[in-house]
């Protein structure tokens, strides 16, 4: 047998200790390579950490709740492997030194990034195996997300889709039906825990009132969009989209791509598309405020707000001008996926020079965003409606979106973010597919 150290990692250069939110395993259970083992919340995102090794867990060292510098040993996990290893942060460290009984060196075990083709659209998690298999027998992701898991957390085993093979087998093919719409959105307030402790509740007695923990994201985020308002003057534009022909070409493309691809063509490339290239002609909008300095960027690294149970996190298109269509529709696609996995880490949410947030899929028409710090702008894309418009002078029905841009005033005056987001829109309705 072999014994494995699971440390803290470091998550980013800039962390120095981590809190334990949950185990997965308690002492005894055993556990498969890449399987969960305990999530982790820093000041910047929640991750879930994969065990290293398949073995059984000897020893959990460190209740939940408990924040732990990073290198420190939280876990042993005993393994038949010829060799001890240790769980390290994301991006290459140097290796953690300490005596071992094997004569193997110790080996940095990275936590596993979930590709596309891993975690689809609904944020469920698929081993190599259970993917290899679903190849194999030409199941696709919608059918594979439709085959009850009896794994950890609902996921799909072996077992689990060898026993629905055999049951396809035997069971006659039936005209598919529609499922039952499902409400948009995570449900933030299921996953924060009640508190019962200190005056809050002489106040607000239960059962009338129950009192829960904002979580280590929600309360930076909060803390962030305060300081945003009180740093930045915020102004807003509000320009109405005409949507039609990119509706249009996403219904001619959308059962395409999603077999070349592998998940659903959505909006959102589209309006990344049409950001970048307004940022290119206005790079002002591309910038940062230091003092009386103006910090104009020469990349551009796109943020996008998403929801997810864990609260508003806004992961990072990194140097996305030198992506294409495609290009971006895969970046977007991996960072969604992995934000409501859980599977980000603090480098996918830094660096962020402008922002955008699709609060129309929530059915929303219009918004006012809060601008993302350090950034001047923060554009805001509203539901696609159909809408009767006079063209021509004559009345046509067009699918219309209203975008909203918050701007710094300090920087961004009324003229250059008026001519920004009427360029954003040039670049939706005139929208040419040449990549």
């Amino acid at each position: 047998m072999a014994r494995i150290e699971v440390i803290m990692p470091q998550l980013g250069e800039s962390l120095t200790e981590g809190t334990i939110v949950k185990w997965y395993k308690k002492v005894g259970d055993k556990i498969k390579k890449d399987e969960t083992l305990l999530e982790i919340s820093t000041d910047k995102v929640d991750s879930e950490i994969p065990s290293p090794a398949e073995g059984i867990v000897t020893k959990i060292l460190f209740d939940e709740q408990k924040t732990i510098a990073i290198r420190t040993v939280i876990a042993e996990i005993e393994t038949e492997a010829g060799a001890a290893a240790v769980v390290e942060s994301l991006k290459p460290v140097e290796t953690v030194t300490r005596p071992v009984k094997e004569t193997a060196k110790p080996v940095i075990i990275e936590p596993k990034p979930v590709s596309k083709t891993e975690a689809p659209g609904s944020g469920k998690f698929y081993s190599p195996l259970v993917l290899n298999i679903a190849r194999e027998e030409k199941i696709g992701m919608q059918e594979l997300e439709k085959i009850p898991g009896t794994g950890i957390g609902g996921r799909v085993s072996k077992k689990d889709i060898l026993n629905y093979l055999k049951s396809r087998a035997l069971t006659p093919l039936l005209p598919e039906t529609k499922d039952i719409p499902k409400p948009v959105g995570p449900r933030i307030e299921t996953t924060l825990k009640s508190v019962d402790t200190g005056e809050l509740v002489v106040k607000y007695p239960p059962p009338k009132y129950e009192i829960l923990q904002m979580s280590n994201v929600i309360q930076k985020m909060a803390q962030h969009m305060v300081n945003s308002v009180a740093t930045s003057p915020h102004v807003q534009a509000i320009s109405e989209c005409d949507m039609t022909n990119i509706l249009k070409y996403r219904e001619q493309q959308a059962v395409g791509f999603e077999k070349v691809e592998g998940f659903k063509l959505t909006f959102t490339p589209f309006i990344a598309d049409a950001v970048i290239k307004a940022l290119k002609d206005f790079p002002l909008v591309n910038c940062s405020v230091e003092g009386d300095k103006i910090i104009v960027k020469k990349f551009i690294n796109l943020g996008m707000a998403v929801a997810s149970d864990q609260g508003l996190i806004v992961p990072v298109i990194k140097n996305a001008e030198e992506k294409n269509f495609i290009g971006l529709a895969r970046a977007i696609n991996d960072l969604a996926v992995r934000t409501r996995s859980k599977r980000l880490t603090p480098a996918d949410i830094e660096g962020g020079t402008f922002t955008f947030t699709n609060y129309g899929v929530f059915g929303n028409i219009i918004g006012i965003p809060i601008i993302n710090q350090p950034n001047v702008a923060i554009l805001g894309i509203g539901a696609i409606k159909k809408q009767p418009v006079v063209i021509n002078d004559a009345i046509a029905i067009r699918s219309i979106s209203y975008l909203t841009l918050s701007f710094d005033h300090r920087i961004v005056d009324g003229a250059l973010g008026g001519m920004f987001i009427e360029r954003v829109v040039k670049y939706l309705e005139e929208f040419e597919y040449n990549n």
